[in-house]
């Protein structure tokens, strides 16, 4: 066991101690010596003996310090037990211990003011003592039973004192354990407190972890409906597209629909025309006779060609359309027929030439007398004519006659009249109104933009968009389907905004480029002939940005201001400055030059064709009234050269002896009038004009412009 453990080591440190190494002599009395002679100092305990003993067992040792062992001083087992206490240490204060008699021998001293642990210790010490002593009977001398009894009161004494001690030390361990209680409750109540904090702590860490997953959670949820809104948009704005290539789609089929349409009714009127010409071939009953005249290859080719256009008609009779090489072939086999017609018609004018000769020779005579009086009956007529031109030119200076500014003022109300029928949709307001204002607009001037001088198709598709456009159906702008009839002033307005981009592209358009004239001329007159009221509103546009053209040289009224007089005349002011004269004359060449085209351009796709809702006989009577009006400076030459340049061969063409009267008597006549009113700086356009007459008076020819479009331009 531990404890015994302890005693054998406590054994050894006592040996070991100064104390433990005295040396005992047995016969210390007979001598007379101390004792304690060989111990130099007091001898004392450890301060550590205290806990050795009280891990000691209690049990009491008095066993070892029976009677039987005290009594035996004189047997050697007594000096052995003697010598074995004596090496015990022994504090002083045992020592002066009032229990020991003076009478008494150190031995009996020694062993009276033992204390009950130090016989206890002497007991574990000394087991085999304890053993060897057996209860005896004996009898007690009066010296043993002395000491006996003084060690029995010491052994009272000190059982008393344990007990005071104990109770002492037992009080001691109650306020000590009540101490420790109280301080293990407090320390319990902090504890639990502690603990309720760190469940408060991490019941509101697992809220805020809970609010934070939740915050987290609802992101992701805004994410996803995010992603969904997205991804929503997408897929409609691909279903938008979609639906647009749809309309696309179908929109460009029923255009192949209708262009087909368009192809099949044409090669059925040029079969028609074919067939009607085809007749023409056929020999007459008043001309079988003349044996000069042979029909037989004609109506060979003729029957050649009807068989050619024949076979193209039946490809397109179940339901398919003839491409636009059938067309082709068609037209050319047309132009073939036109050829043949008017060669045989050549031929047959010959013939009845030559016939119409020879009868003329029989008749000679007859024909010298009538040819003589009928020459002096024109000079007498020329005489007149000529004396009522002079007196109508002295009469008329600046202005034009009443049926042409009754012409005008008409033009000019019927303009009026569509700008205020379509002013409300104008001045719209409402934000839908703006946008379908400005998506007509659009679709009514982008057309009239994208004619150009390039090609025939573009020029096609260009016409065919704006008659669609004003035949009320829907029409493809900027990505966007349009038409007129979604608003009741639509029309009006599309047809005012159309008829002034016209004159707007010869204002600026030709007037940069004239070759862009008859393009442009082109696409108008076709216009002017299936919308009438379009072709108003574009004369009025034209006369009231260029007055020239009516030909009208408006008067200064009183009342109206310089600036407001010079824009009738044509000019633009803006912040009270006058343009510049070169590009005044600049824009109304272009503008005339554009109204020289209209009235000689016809819109070759129309089936059937009319007459020109402006044609050439307005150009003799805008000529004529010219040359009635007294001469602007530096205007008159410049439109009068202009508009010969562009229209001159056609009225050529269309008037012949009459027109090139006309000429001669603007050289003989008008041209020094122009000059008389021109001065020094302003001869550049004079001297144009009189080159151009000089030359064509000379060769009695005026060439073509190099910019009209031809049969093979229309075709491309």
């Amino acid at each position: 066991m531990p404890s015994e453990n302890l005693r054998w080591e406590t054994l050894e440190a006592l040996k070991n101690s100064p104390k433990g190494k005295l040396k005992y002599s047995p016969d210390w009395r007979e001598k007379g010596e101390d004792v304690l002679a060989g111990c130099i100092e007091v001898s004392s305990l450890s301060p550590l003996s205290g806990q050795i003993l009280k891990r000691m067992s209690p049990r009491p040792l008095l066993k070892t310090c029976s009677l039987t062992s005290c009594v035996r001083d004189t047997s050697p087992g007594l000096s052995e037990d003697a010598a074995a206490c004596g090496s015990l240490p022994i504090s002083p204060r045992q020592i002066s211990s009032p229990c020991s008699p003076p009478p008494l021998s150190i031995h009996a001293e020694e062993f009276s003011c033992q204390t009950e642990e130090e016989i206890k210790e002497a007991a574990v010490v000394s087991p085999e003592a304890s053993v060897s002593s057996t209860p005896s009977i004996s009898v007690l001398s009066p010296r043993a039973t002395q000491v006996a009894g003084c060690i029995r009161m010491c052994e009272q004494k000190h059982k008393a004192r344990a007990k005071t001690e104990l109770s002492l030390r037992q009080e001691q361990q109650e306020r000590l354990v009540a101490t420790v209680a109280n301080r293990e409750s407090e320390q319990l109540k902090r504890f639990e407190e502690f603990m309720e904090l760190k469940q408060r702590q991490e019941y509101q860490s697992m809220r805020d972890m809970m609010e934070k997953e939740t915050q987290d959670i609802i992101g992701r949820q805004e994410k996803l409906r995010e992603e969904h809104r997205h991804r929503m948009k997408i897929l409609n704005l691909r279903l938008r597209e979609m639906e647009q290539q749809r309309v696309r789609e179908a929109e460009l089929e029923r255009q192949r629909q209708v262009e087909g349409r368009e192809r099949h009714r044409a090669i059925n009127a040029i079969q028609e025309e074919v067939l009607q010409l085809n007749q023409l071939l056929q020999p007459r009953p008043s001309t079988q006779t003349d044996p000069a005249l042979d029909h037989a290859p004609y109506i060979t080719r003729g029957n050649q060609l009807c068989s050619q256009v024949s076979e193209v008609v039946p490809a397109s009779a179940d339901g398919q359309f003839p491409s636009v090489e059938d067309l082709t072939v068609a037209e050319r086999a047309l132009q073939e027929m036109r050829s043949l017609v008017r060669g045989l018609q050549d031929e047959a004018a010959q013939a009845a030439e030559r016939k119409k000769r020879e009868q003329e020779e029989e008749e000679q005579e007859k024909t010298r007398q009538a040819e003589l009086k009928a020459q002096q009956e024109e000079q007498q007529k020329n005489a007149v004519l000529s004396t009522k031109q002079k007196t109508k030119k002295a009469g008329l200076q600046t202005g034009a006659d009443d049926s042409t500014l009754k012409w005008f003022n008409a033009l000019q109300d019927s303009a009026n009249q569509c700008a205020q029928a379509s002013e409300d949709l104008s001045k719209a307001k409402d934000t839908q109104m703006k946008k379908l204002k400005m998506e007509l607009q659009k679709a009514a001037t982008t057309p009239v933009s994208q004619i150009a001088n390039s090609s025939g198709s573009p020029l096609k598709e260009a016409f065919e968009k704006i008659d669609k456009l004003l035949s009320g159906r829907p029409v493809t702008s900027a990505g966007k389907t349009v038409t007129t009839s979604l608003h009741p002033q639509g029309l009006e307005f599309v047809s005012y905004r159309l008829a002034e981009k016209f004159v707007k592209q010869g204002e600026e358009e030709v007037a940069s480029n004239h070759s862009a004239a008859f393009p442009i001329g082109a696409v108008a007159s076709g216009i002017m002939e299936l919308h009438p009221k379009i072709g108003d509103l574009i004369l009025a546009h034209l006369h009231k940005k260029c007055p020239y053209a009516v030909p009208h040289y408006p008067p200064m009224e009183s009342g109206t201001s310089v600036e407001d007089y010079q824009r009738i005349l044509g000019y633009r002011v803006e912040d009270s400055k006058v343009e510049g004269q070169d590009s005044f004359l600049k824009r109304m060449s272009g503008m005339i030059r554009l109204y020289a085209a209209i009235i000689q351009m016809r819109w070759p796709y129309n089936s059937k064709q009319g007459p020109h809702p402006h044609g050439l006989s307005h150009g003799w009577r805008w000529l004529a009234q010219i040359l009635n009006m007294e001469p602007i400076a530096d205007i008159t030459a410049t439109i009068l050269f202009d508009f010969l340049e562009v229209c001159g061969n056609a009225l050529m063409k269309q008037y012949r002896g009459q027109f090139w009267k006309l000429i001669l008597l603007i050289i003989e006549e008008y041209f020094p009038r122009i000059e008389a009113v021109t001065s020094t700086g302003q001869m550049g356009s004079v001297t144009r004009l009189k080159q151009f007459l000089e030359t064509s008076l000379r060769t009695k020819q005026i060439s073509a412009p190099k910019s009209e479009l031809g049969s093979a331009f229309f075709r491309s």
